[in-house]
């Protein structure tokens, strides 16, 4: 490998999942249907949580900006992706790099922040119904959403600018199928240590604190569920936790199993199947599973479906 600084280097090269010429039209059309599903599943969410009157409450506040979240970060890897599929060499300028990185980070951040943010909303819905509406006013719910935002955008600039004011070598070929932190650390010729060091305490950091108030949320949850004399009560408080549980568990379990693994078990080609399953896979399956296990969701599908069917008729 060339280890000399090339200050005029304009692009990378990323080889994507796969080099078999045989797999690439069958991924190119799985991972199309699955970016389509999740595109329309999470622009459904956000419409239907905004046009609905009766879904006009934090909790749905909450799953919109995580469907947008879900869509952000899924909409920054995937369409690149599915190019890979279709062109012989998959170029990526070096600004487009750094775009994508920065939107990937940011919006990652930010689902962790979401999901923590929503389980906090459960624990007051469930240990102080009462109070609910007191406790998540409007004003309260908009502060829940704005400072994650900030704060992932602050955190993702920092890193993709520290990262691209290095010195990258000859060598411009990044072993994934997106611009990635650490694939992108291998290519750089000076000192890494800064860097991935911010990203080591920012990933611990942000996985830790929100899994505690993700951990807490839901131990003060279960505690009020058991003093609940009536089996009804009990039913229907986890019920409304069933959605949110699920997919704190997909997410956390994913990254937790990607960033924790030692090291003499790590690959690219693990790291690569962990990335799909986070950045596309989940994208798609939280929308579906928000609408097929909450039934205020199912009835305002139905409501929007008559609507339309009364338009037309």
């Amino acid at each position: 490998m060339d280890k000399h600084n090339l200050t005029g280097l304009k692009e990378f090269i990323l080889l994507g999942i796969t080099d078999r010429p045989e797999l690439q039209a069958p991924l190119f059309v799985l991972f199309l249907v699955i970016y389509m599903i999740s595109l329309v599943g999470n622009l459904g969410m956000v419409i239907l949580t905004k046009v609905d009157p009766r879904l006009q409450t934090p909790m749905y506040f909450f799953l919109r900006h995580l469907a947008l979240t879900d869509l952000g970060y899924s909409t920054a890897v995937g369409p690149k992706m599915l190019v890979n599929f279709l062109v012989e060499q998959n170029t990526i300028s070096i600004y487009f790099c750094a775009t994508q990185l920065f939107l990937f980070i940011m919006f990652m951040c930010n689902e962790l922040f979401i999901l923590a943010t929503m389980s906090y909303d459960r624990y007051v819905a469930i240990c102080n119904p009462l109070l609910y509406t007191v406790i998540m006013s409007q004003r309260l719910c908009l502060v829940l959403v704005v400072i994650p935002y900030l704060y992932s955008t602050c955190v993702s600039l920092l890193i993709t600018i520290k990262l691209f004011n290095l010195p990258f070598c000859g060598y411009n070929v990044i072993n994934h199928f997106y611009c990635d932190n650490f694939p992108l650390l291998t290519l750089v010729c000076s000192n890494t240590h800064e860097v991935e060091f911010l990203i080591i305490i920012f990933s611990a950091v942000n996985l830790l604190f929100t899994l505690l108030i993700v951990l807490v949320s839901y131990l003060l949850i279960v505690i009020a569920v058991l003093r609940m004399k009536s089996a009804e009560g009990r039913r229907k408080a986890f019920s409304t936790c069933g959605s949110h549980l699920t997919v704190v568990v997909l997410l956390y379990g994913t990254l937790i199993f990607m960033y924790v693994k030692p090291k003499s078990s790590h690959s690219f080609d693990t790291d690569k199947m962990s990335s799909i399953f986070y950045t596309l896979i989940i994208p798609m399956l939280n929308p579906l599973i928000y609408s097929l296990r909450n039934k205020d969701v199912k009835s305002a599908l139905q409501r929007i479906s008559e609507r339309v069917r009364n338009i037309f008729s």
